[in-house]
């Protein structure tokens, strides 16, 4: 859990990119920018979020804490404790099953020497979790790394992506 002053440094950081959001939604409809401000604090913590992080939102957005905490314990993208640099998220859905998902899934656990669920020791990867549909059916098998969609993935192709990556 970062210090207060690392939580107020993070929020200095992230006020203006709220502030961004807010501008979307009616004055008296701050809360509608619940998730779109965790992810701002998020990226700004270094991928994750903490409960002390969570509790400013919900301040600076005047909203009850336990309904911030719904949210970010809801929602895969928000990650509750720390995570490596770089998130991948392997589709387990039957159309990439079928066509080799579970292969690439075992593939980047053998490649990286981490299972589902668990950060390498140098902290650049997490391999988040099996997704359970990331909704490119007609691009069997696909993942997520960072946000960013790679389908029709073979060993070659994740290898390739993932080396590519600081």
């Amino acid at each position: 859990m970062p210090a207060n002053n690392d939580k107020d440094r993070i929020m200095e950081k992230a006020r203006p990119l709220i502030d961004q959001c807010l501008a979307k939604f009616p004055a008296e409809r701050k809360q509608s920018a619940v998730i779109p401000a965790l992810m701002v604090v998020q990226d700004e913590n270094d991928g994750w979020l903490t409960q002390d992080l969570m509790d400013a939102v919900a301040d600076y957005l005047k909203m009850p804490q336990i309904a911030v905490y719904e949210v970010a314990s809801f929602y895969g993208m928000f990650d509750l404790q720390p995570v490596g640099r770089h998130k991948i998220n392997v589709c387990n859905n039957i159309s990439c099953q079928l066509c080799g998902g579970d292969e690439i899934i075992e593939y980047i656990e053998q490649k990286l020497g981490v299972k589902v669920g668990e950060t390498t020791l140098d902290g650049k990867f997490t391999i988040k979790h099996e997704e359970e549909c990331l909704a490119a059916c007609s691009g069997a098998p696909m993942m997520t790394v960072d946000g960013h969609y790679h389908e029709y993935l073979t060993p070659e192709k994740v290898d390739a992506i993932l080396d590519g990556l600081e």
